[in-house]
């Protein structure tokens, strides 16, 4: 099955988040076929920083509205913005 690249912008509810945290508890609660491959922490503005998470999915019907869905439920998450998606290469021998 063909593998989706998607890299987001999660911001966080407020300056006090634990951007790490949030990370972490994405990653738990994510549904087979989706993975959080890795984040940074980037500043945003005036001492708030948002997470740039690169996720990696099945390219199969519904998994962006999981996606969406579950980053949006985890606790200290206020916006979940898609930057860009492309297919993942493979390697062919």
């Amino acid at each position: 099955m063909t593998r989706l690249s998607l890299r987001a912008k999660i911001l966080p509810t407020g300056t006090e988040i634990d951007l790490d945290n949030v990370a972490n508890k994405i990653g738990m609660s994510l549904k087979e076929g989706i993975t959080l491959s890795k984040y940074t922490k980037e500043p945003l503005a005036f001492g708030l920083y948002f997470i740039n998470a690169e996720f990696s999915l099945d390219d199969r019907e519904g998994q962006m509205d999981s996606l969406e869905n579950i980053v949006r439920s985890v606790e200290g998450v206020r916006e979940f913005e898609v930057l860009g998606m492309s297919r993942t290469s493979v390697n062919v021998k």
